[in-house]
């Protein structure tokens, strides 16, 4: 079997000595001494029997030399010597022939081995197989066989025990492979073949040489038997491996074997051997040296190649390869990744997670032996991410559940038949809230229904846990899959109910652990007769409790745990509505009197029980009835919560009797009892209670209820009673538990109800006295007015109250009114004044009765009203609560309208006070008549004047009046128009009366009027009438208009329309004037003055005196009609005359073109507006004469007129000519003037020829678009895009609002500057400068437009997209992955670059943007968390590695543990770019002390007798630290030796440990060692009180550097009481040594914050004004306030400016650059180069032509692509195929130089073209590219300068060629002129022309920006650092630190005090002297080192 690894099977060679005897022995011999040595083995019959004469007959046999060094091994490496000859030499060996020992194995060898199946194989080879499942697939369990072998060959690891599962499913390396690997100790060829001998067990398994059974020993017990001794029978590795795959190859290598051994075995191999009758098992182990796969040649083997090469760096390892793996275990691998993989972490969770399990709830998890065991699943697949899962990750693995979701646990133990050992633990899963926490087996779902279950019945579910048993078993500490264990006695549910609910008992779930004396099956899936031992009547159950076994009743226990669990728990009562956290007074008990959460309302059971709802209770003495005021649980909980039970608080019903509140435990509530009879109780009871008074009046006086009584009336004598309900009178409350306190009381009270409040006027209790009822004697001294109540109120005795437990007692009141009494006597009120003759007034009177109470009057008195000069009368008087004399009037003479003083007397008969005498004033009375003077009816007064009239006005006694708004009157009638005369007689009563002339129209004679005198406001007063006699006046009362005609004058009447001949004058106009008697007035000079003219402001008044008026002028127009206006304004009268003159038209004398609408056609079109022709006067005034023939006289002409359709025809009704038709030949468009002629008569007219509608849309400014448009993808065109409509003659088309929209294909995004969409006014629409976002490549933009539903034709524009070289889209980071990142070293230099789109290094970066991050642990998503240490980047050195940032000598942080590290461009302030995260460990640093886990306390000792007196140390665990206390050292082994030592060299009396001996060794292992039970010896030495040193120092034979030993002190004594003592002073001792040591950090630590801050505050303000000195050399000054307001708006100005710039145009290469989807393309030159003065730009570019399209690379290659791609068009030019010698030197001066001197004196400004030209990128290659294409070529001013310079220059030297910035050329061999040596001008080159670079100010302003916002972000972190520093140093002065200040000083005082009385060494931090307080004050420091600083 094993040839067929080897390389092929072969017969043995043949013997190389005689026959073999009885004693020969046949060995096999490989010669590995020389690499070229005989690669195969040397059959070698061995007949000697020492080894002098085998190693001749081997020296025989190879030919060797017997002098020769060698030697002769085992393939394990033993060399063969006498002594062992005989044992090691056997039949069949396999043997190495070496130089040395540890010579490396040249090459491979085969090592024969026999294996034969053991006689176990007749005994129990078909016990139990995987294809005896039950029910599950059995490949997760085959596995297990695999991991059982690993973990017992990683048993012994001290480091991590590493097991990975490799599942090679990658059709790329070969067929389908598992790998099980281990770091275990591997095997040894010997155990290889054990290995592979079926059925040989651990037990009867050979060591290397040994034949007979070595015998087995069985490890110590350990907790769950998690021992690793599981790999067992020598079954399940061979059956697993054979089960999942045809073959199986082992390669294992132990840790002291330089070779690996390797064992293949085949089921092919087998069948084959079978076949051909040969030996089945026998075979090869291959021993090779590590990584060497030479011998893997199979394709189908490939991955072995890796897996081979991992074993470099193990020092020991196995790995079983199973090939040919079973497809439908493949896909069950891959599509069951998940399931599989948790039933392993199930299978192993113990081994995994150690004794206790996975609990993931425990806030810190106990180091320990199982931390270190890692099983690692991965599964690589083709074209995927490998899968990878850690089996300590898994977190819902059966046992995870149940541990995580269980409350409490029950452990309990068994012995079975002596070494048997089961282990077991119960876990609790509580019902929480709404449902059950015990967890779901996805295998083993719990509410399943069996399978052979009928339809029609039901199964009864077992609760929470379902059908499942409650025991899963584990053997070993490894699960046994297919075996549970239902239950115990003990355990089970009870058939009578027990301390906790039934189903709690199917809330638990448990685990039994087995030691191996408990038989399982070969395949470990079945135990055999665990269930059957355990439930044997003899096995014994014992709880164990904290560690320890009890004997106690296992089933008293269990319950009293299960009743503990399900009321501590369970959580069934869901208590609501939470209200407040409370203290409870009440319990006695202060512990349980706080928290207690209080709630209204709580769910139970399926009811809701709520505050006030009325309850009973059960098992209660007495039964309670009450009402629900809250509910109690305990705790301090928010909101609604679950648990098992709580406490009410009920207030007793009812509570008018009982006023009691008790608190029960809810369980007391009775839930079956209903409301209804708890309300039916109360009723009952509450007939008892008083409810109502009876009350009478024995004495009369009875008081009503709302009685009114006079004031003073009394109120009889009150009898009272109290009944109750059923009409029982009662003096006390019922019940006999009240007793004297509960006697009921009447009080009276008597209260007046005022305005202010409620005032007790009478208030009286009344007790029943025996015999005597309740009794109140009678009040008389109620007399106040108002509102009363009478109150009679049962109290209780001695407490007054009148309610009872919150129920009022009965009471009964009385309201009654108290009013006034009969009148007194009376007063006169208040008067309302003025008093008026014969106007009513009222006096009204104040009564009032005995008490002065007001009062009304008897209704039989009447008044008596009495005054001097007066007459008095009243009408009534008003007899209401108000008492007036109404109506009283007073009649008499006053003297003026001022009034009279007056007395008057009021008398009242019957009255004890009857008359009363006041003063009042008397005024006149209201008008009561009208008095006009003059006396006589008839007035004469003349028309056009006025006439005046005295008028008076009196009352009814004669007395002139007066009162407001007194108007009198006058109004004339008997003629239209006459005025209305008014005065005011308001004052005086008296005035007089006239107003405006009388004035009658066109009156010829004497005419009477009537003049009616009346006062408008007063009706009463009569109206007064006089007759006015009207005569005629003498002043001008009319004017008349005439017109002389010859000697005729014909009148002008008003208004008159007269026709005159347009331009003509009106001549010998006359005027004449009358009176109103018809009399003509003779006009004067002072009448001609009054009269006006509107014609002219120049009057002649002599002829105006002579009656003529001035000449009026006829207007030119026809439409102009003059009117004409004469007026005469005097005093009386105002007269005018008016007349219009309208112009007549005159002879023709033009005529006159009118177009009638829009002067606008366009071409192609007629006009459509008509042309009216008409004939007009000198003045333009149209002829109304002329008839329809005058058209033949018509004639029109114009340029470009066409006549075809011109129609010419007469408007009668206008009178004009209509012309129609006009149209133009197609030309340009522009301004048309027509000519039109008529008679000797011509006009000319202008219209506006446009262009015809658009049909074709043209792109302005964009003449070639044959060729695609160059753009850097996100950047804008050099130019806007416009777009102009034209028509079909190529006409610009001024059509508006077209809209233009742009057609892209999806991959393209374009953004605009400009939204406009629509074209302008001028058929233009301007797109704006667009910004192109596309994949590299050429992609199409189509223009679309339509114009009347007709699509316009629109050009296509090609656009050709390249990547931007400016914009970062990734960070490459490259450093040393192979670097260990050891704790406070330095980090390996980190080189970062920013790649831009076309996948090259940006340059120019300010390496301030660059950031490395760092935190600790990993951030999901690539997030970066808040708390990260960010990082600036090393200084870059000069002119090195551009582009490359160096982050050097970072330092590594102190702490171990994962770390992140990420790389941060700042793109702006928003944008980040990030790299990937680097994750990395940081391990330990070097060991260099050894420290306990926390500093133990001073032991004190004495060498009593009692061992505790005698105990150094009880336990304490020692570790090894680095210097910034890591734990490290995890592979040392050694051992710590403790020594004690004494302070004093002198002293020689040293305490010896227990066993009188000096030093004891404690083992040191996987870096730590634990102390235990360190104890001074009985009687030991020692002097008394004396301080003595434990040391403990560390033996490590693998370190190089020795350790600090450890030294902890202790006191000795020699009494034991003073060692009491001494020991409560050293605990105190300590305790203030912690204290003192917290402060003095809190205080070094403070300082060193302070001394950091200062330094930032340092260096931030050094960087400030370093910023603000650069900024001043540019001229920037920053002012002193508002720094950053300036800064902001500074640098948003130059943000502006540069913005401004950049968008300024300039010139542009507009040819298409070449794709750079390369690093070897450099692009076209002419886009290499930019050049900024525009003449050199053309003539170099127009000297370049045929090269600016050349294409340049870097290498040939992408050259050689470039030319295949485009099939041989473009041209291109490698750089690597120039020749650089001939190259010119770039720093070679101009050619008339020598030796720094001018040979002769140029003119022209010559310069080399090569220094005009810039490159914004690759310097180095352009260099190349222009300086072999231009060479020396000068740039010269003019020709003439040209030849001057060449003409010298030849006299000298070689000139090279010259060109002229006026574009002429000069070659190098002289020749010039003609157009070949004539550039063309620039728009002729077609945009092939070098781009100018971005101006001087562009960079100047960017430099500012950058400089301004460095300044900004200065003077922030400044601001910044300053506050953080000065709230510091102000927290180092705050009475807390002044107070802990102190303290310290007072406990370094306490210290030195207790170490006197200690007789100790002072200890170094304790008792150090304390620094003052000045000295804490954090003074300046110089800069901290950087460690500090970090």
């Amino acid at each position: 079997m094993a040839a067929a690894a080897g390389g092929g099977t072969r017969a043995p060679e043949p013997s190389l000595s005689g026959p073999h005897g009885s004693g020969d022995r046949t060995v096999f011999l490989f010669d590995r001494r020389q690499e070229q040595g005989d690669p195969k083995e040397k059959v070698l019959s061995c007949d000697a029997g020492t080894y002098r004469g085998f190693r001749s007959a081997v020296c025989q046999a190879l030919c060797i030399s017997s002098e020769d060094n060698f030697v002769i091994t085992t393939t394990n490496r033993k060399e063969i010597t006498d002594d062992n000859f005989s044992e090691i030499v056997q039949e069949g060996v396999t043997l190495y022939l070496l130089q040395s020992v540890d010579q490396t194995l040249l090459s491979a060898t085969k090592e024969r081995i026999d294996f034969l199946p053991h006689y176990d194989t007749l005994i129990k080879s078909g016990m139990y197989e995987y294809y005896a499942s039950e029910g599950q697939n059995p490949l997760p369990f085959a596995f297990a066989e695999l991991i059982d072998n690993s973990l017992s060959a990683t048993s012994r690891n001290t480091g991590i025990r590493s097991i990975q599962i490799k599942l090679l499913f990658d059709d790329s390396q070969g067929k389908p492979a598992v790998a099980v690997i281990d770091n275990g100790r591997g095997m040894t060829s010997k155990q290889l073949n054990n290995w592979a001998v079926y059925r040989l067990s651990k037990f009867t398994r050979q060591g290397d040489f040994e034949s007979d059974h070595s015998g087995y020993v069985r490890p110590p017990p350990v907790p769950r038997s998690l021992n690793s001794d599981i790999s067992y029978f020598g079954v399940g590795g061979k059956q697993a491996v054979f089960f999942i795959g045809q073959s199986a190859r082992m390669i294992s290598k132990p840790a002291d074997s330089h070779d690996v051994h390797e064992l293949f075995l085949s089921k092919e191999d087998f069948e084959k051997k079978e076949k051909n009758k040969e030996a089945i098992y026998s075979g090869y182990i291959r021993n090779r040296k590590p990584s060497d796969s030479a011998h893997i040649t199979s394709d189908d083997e490939r991955f072995l190649h890796n897996l081979i090469m991992e074993e470099r760096d193990k020092k020991s390892f196995t790995a079983v390869v199973v090939t040919g793996v079973q497809p439908d275990h493949m896909q069950y691998l891959k599509n069951y990744f998940n399931l599989w993989t948790r039933q392993l972490a199930h299978i192993y969770h113990y081994y995994i997670h150690g004794p206790k399990g996975n609990e993931t709830n425990a806030t810190m998890k106990e180091a320990g032996p199982f931390n270190n065991i890692d099983i690692e699943i991965l599964m690589f697949e083709k074209g995927k991410v490998p899968k990878m899962v850690n089996l300590r990750e898994i977190k819902d693995d059966m046992q995870t559940l149940y541990i995580n979701s269980a409350a409490d646990s029950f452990e309990f133990k068994s012995h079975v038949e002596g070494e048997g050992i089961v282990e077991g633990i119960i876990r609790y899963h509580p019902f929480l809230y709404d449902k059950e926490t015990y967890p779901d087996d996805p295998c083993f779902p719990s509410r399943l229904k069996d399978d052979d279950d009928d339809d029609d019945c039901f199964v009864v579910e077992k609760g929470a846990r379902g059908k499942r048993p409650i025991f899963e078993c584990f053997w070993n500490g490894r699960l046994i899959p297919y075996t549970s264990v239902e239950d115990f006695d003990w355990c089970a549910p009870p058939k009578k109910r027990g301390l906790a609910p039934i189903e709690c008992y199917n809330r638990i779930s448990g685990a039994l652990f087995t030691n191996d004396k408990f038989q399982v099956s070969t395949n470990k899936l079945t135990f055999m007769d665990l269930e059957l031992k355990l439930k044997d009547k003899n096995t014994l159950f014992t709880r164990v409790f904290n560690g320890q076994e009890q004997r106690m009743k296992i089933d008293r226990e269990f319950a009293l745990w299960l009743k503990d669990c399900h009321e501590k728990y369970d959580k069934q009562i869901k208590f609501t509505l939470f209200k407040e956290i409370i203290t409870r007074t009440d319990l006695t008990s202060k512990r349980m009197q706080s928290p207690w959460a209080t709630y209204s309302a709580i769910e139970w059971d399926g009811k809701t029980y709520r505050t006030g709802q009325l309850v009973k209770t059960i098992k209660t003495l007495p039964i309670f009835y009450g009402s629900i005021l809250k509910f109690f649980l305990y705790g301090d909980h928010d909101g609604d919560v679950y648990a098992t039970g709580g406490e009410v608080q009920l207030a007793l019903e009812p509570q008018a009797l009982y006023d009691e509140i008790k608190i029960i435990p809810i369980s007391k509530l009775d839930r079956a009892m209903s409301e209804k009879v708890v309300k039916k109780y109360i009723e009952d009871e509450m007939a008892r209670f008083p409810d109502r008074l009876s009350v009478t009046w024995p004495e009369g006086d009875e008081l009503l209820p709302n009685e009114t009584k006079l004031a003073g009336t009394p109120i009889g004598a009150l009898r009272i009673e109290i009944l109750n309900k059923k009409g029982e009178a009662m003096q006390k409350l019922p019940g006999t538990s009240h007793g004297g306190s509960k006697k009921l009381l009447v009080e009276l009270k008597v209260i007046l109800h005022s305005p202010v409040g409620n005032k007790e006027i009478i208030s009286h209790i009344s007790q029943h006295g025996g015999k005597w009822p309740y009794w109140f004697k009678k009040m008389e001294n109620i007399h106040k007015l108002g509102s009363y109540t009478l109150k009679l109120q049962v109290v209780l005795n001695e407490s007054n109250a009148d309610t009872y437990a919150g129920r009022p007692l009965p009471s009964k009141i009385f309201k009654f009114n108290v009013v006034e009494g009969k009148p007194e006597k009376f007063s006169v009120g208040h008067l309302d004044p003025p008093f008026r003759v014969g106007v009513p007034f009222n006096i009204p009177l104040d009564l009032q009765d005995e008490f002065g109470h007001p009062t009304h009057l008897a209704t039989d008195i009447k008044p008596i009203l009495e005054a001097s000069g007066l007459t008095l009368q009243y009408e009534e008087i008003g007899k209401g609560t108000s008492c007036v004399i109404k109506g009283v009037t007073a009649k008499g003479h006053v003297n003026n309208y001022l009034g009279k003083n007056f007395s008057l007397k009021v008398i009242l008969p019957g009255l004890k006070e009857d008359s009363q005498i006041f003063k009042i004033r008397l005024l006149p009375g209201p008008p009561r008549q009208l008095k006009v003077k003059p006396d006589s009816e008839i007035l004469k007064i003349e028309n056009g004047t006025s006439f005046p009239f005295q008028v008076e006005v009196l009352d009814e006694a004669g007395n002139i009046t007066a009162q407001p708004k007194l108007i009198v009157h006058c109004k004339f009638v008997g003629a239209p128009n006459l005025p209305v005369y008014a005065v005011d007689c308001s004052n005086a009563g008296t005035n007089i009366l006239t107003g405006p002339v009388v004035h009658v129209q066109n009156i010829k004679k004497d005419q009477m009027l009537k003049a009616r005198i009346e006062i408008p406001s007063c009706k009463d007063v009569p109206p007064v009438e006089k007759t006015i006699k009207l005569l005629p006046s003498s002043h001008v009362a009319r004017l008349q208009i005439f017109s002389i005609e010859g000697q005729k004058a014909i009148q002008i009447k008003h208004q008159d329309e007269i026709n005159w001949i347009a331009g003509d004058v009106m001549h010998n106009l006359i005027f004449q004037m009358y009176d109103e008697g018809e009399r003509e007035i003779i006009i004067t000079s002072a009448l001609a003055e009054k009269i006006k003219v509107n014609w002219t402001p120049r009057i002649n008044r002599e002829q105006m005196i002579q009656g003529l008026l001035p000449d009026v002028k006829v207007p030119t127009s026809v439409k102009d009609v003059r009117y004409c206006l004469i007026t005469f304004h005097d005093d009386h009268v105002s007269l005018e005359s008016a007349f219009t003159v309208r112009p007549l038209p005159d002879e023709p004398k033009h005529i006159k073109c009118k177009l009638k609408g829009p002067n606008t056609l366009q071409m192609g079109e007629e006009l459509q507006s008509e042309i009216d022709v008409m004939v007009t006067d000198q003045y333009g005034n149209q002829i109304q004469t002329l008839s329809s023939s005058c058209i033949n006289s018509l004639g029109i002409s114009g340029n470009g007129l066409d006549k075809s359709n011109l129609k010419t025809t007469w408007q009668e009704s206008t009178q004009t000519m209509t012309v129609k038709g006009i149209s133009f030949y197609p030309g340009l468009p522009g301004s048309k003037e027509l000519c039109f002629a008529w008679r000797e008569f011509s006009d000319f007219l202008r219209v506006n020829l446009t262009s015809g509608p658009p049909v074709k849309l043209h792109l302005m400014d964009w003449p070639e678009l044959e060729e695609p448009i160059a753009v850097i993808n996100g950047r804008e065109l050099q130019k806007p895009l416009i777009v102009q409509l034209c028509d079909q003659w190529e006409n610009p088309s001024p059509e508006p609002n077209v809209k233009i929209s742009l057609v892209k294909a999806n991959n393209l995004k374009i953004i605009s500057s400009s939204q406009q969409h629509k074209t302008d006014e001028n058929g233009r629409a301007n797109l704006g400068v667009i910004s192109i976002h596309a994949p590299r490549g050429e992609h199409t933009l189509q223009l679309k437009a339509s114009y009347n539903r007709n699509t316009l034709d629109c050009p296509i524009i090609k656009f050709n997209v390249l990547p931007d070289p400016e914009k970062p889209v990734c960070m490459n980071v490259k450093y040393d992955k192979n670097a260990a990142f050891v704790a406070g070293s330095t980090f390996p230099d980190f080189m970062v670059s920013v790649i831009s789109e076309d996948n090259n290094i940006i340059k120019n970066i300010n390496p301030g943007r660059i950031s490395m991050k760092m935190w600790e642990g990993q951030s999901s998503e690539n997030r970066v968390p808040a708390n990260v240490t960010t990082l600036g980047c090393s200084k870059v050195k000069d002119g090195k590695d551009e582009g490359f940032f160096y982050f050097r000598d970072k330092m590594v942080p102190e702490r171990v543990g994962t770390y992140s590290i990420q790389f941060a461009f700042a793109i702006d302030k928003t944008n980040i770019l990030s790299s990937e995260q680097i994750i990395i460990e940081v391990v330990p640093n070097d060991p260099v002390q050894l420290l306990p886990e926390s500093p133990p306390a001073t032991p004190v000792v004495s060498n009593v007798r009692t061992v505790a007196s005698r105990t150094l140390i009880k336990d304490l665990w020692l570790h090894i630290k680095d210097e910034y206390n890591n734990s490290t050292g995890n592979n040392l082994v050694g051992k710590i030796i403790a020594v004690i030592k004494s302070s004093s060299e002198e002293d020689t009396e040293i305490p010896v440990f227990q066993g009188k001996v000096k030093t004891i060794e404690f083992p040191f292992n996987r870096g730590s060692a634990e102390i235990v039970n360190l104890v001074l010896a009985e009687n030991s030495p020692g002097r008394d009180s004396t301080e003595y040193i434990l040391e403990f120092e560390a033996d490590l034979p693998a370190l190089a550097k020795p350790l600090e030993p450890y030294r902890l002190s202790f006191m000795f004594y020699n009494d034991f009481k003073k060692q009491q003592q001494m020991t409560m002073l050293t605990r105190k001792r300590d305790e203030l040594s912690k204290s003192i040591a917290a402060y003095r950090n809190m205080f070094d630590t403070t300082e060193q914050l302070v001394t950091e801050m200062k330094y930032q505050v340092q260096e931030a303000e050094t960087k400030q004004s370093h910023l603000k000195n650069e900024l001043k050399k540019h001229q920037i000054d920053i002012p002193q306030t508002n720094i950053l307001q300036y800064v902001d708006s500074l640098i948003k100005q130059k943000m502006l400016e540069q913005e401004g710039v950049k968008k300024s145009p300039r010139r542009s290469c507009t040819l298409s650059n070449y794709p750079k989807d390369n690093q070897d393309i450099l692009g076209k030159i002419a886009h290499l180069a930019q050049i900024e003065d525009d003449k050199a730009a053309k003539v170099i570019s127009w000297h370049m032509a045929s090269d600016m399209d050349c294409v340049v690379t870097l290498t040939t290659a992408a050259a050689r692509r470039i030319f295949d791609e485009t099939q041989g068009r473009q041209q291109v030019l490698p750089l690597d195929s120039v020749y650089k010698k001939t190259l010119p030197d770039w720093n070679r001066t101009l050619p008339h130089l020598r030796n720094g001197r001018n040979h002769f004196r140029p003119i022209g400004n010559p310069v080399f073209a090569r220094d005009l030209l810039t490159f914004p990128e690759n310097v180095e290659h352009c260099q190349i590219v222009f300086g072999m294409l231009l060479g020396d070529t000068i740039i010269i001013d003019n020709l003439d300068a040209a030849n001057h310079y060449r003409k010298e220059v030849v006299k000298i030297t070689h000139c090279p060629t010259l060109l002229t910035r006026e574009g002429d050329r000069i070659r190098s061999n002289g020749k010039f002129g003609g157009l070949q040596n004539k550039a063309p001008p620039m728009d002729k080159l077609r945009g092939m022309v070098f781009g100018a670079p971005m101006p001087k100010l562009y960079r100047t302003l960017s430099g500012q920006i950058d400089l301004l916002q460095q300044y900004r972000t200065a003077v922030v972190k400044l601001h910044s650092v300053n506050q953080d520093l000065h709230s510091q140093l102000q927290s180092l002065n705050t009475p807390d630190m002044q107070k802990t200040k102190q303290e310290l000083a007072e406990q370094e005082k306490s210290l030195k005090l207790i170490e006197e009385k200690l007789g100790m060494t002072p200890s170094g931090k304790g008792t150090e002297s304390l620094l003052p307080p000045e000295a804490l004050e954090m003074c300046d420091s110089p800069t901290p080192p950087k460690r500090m600083r970090r």
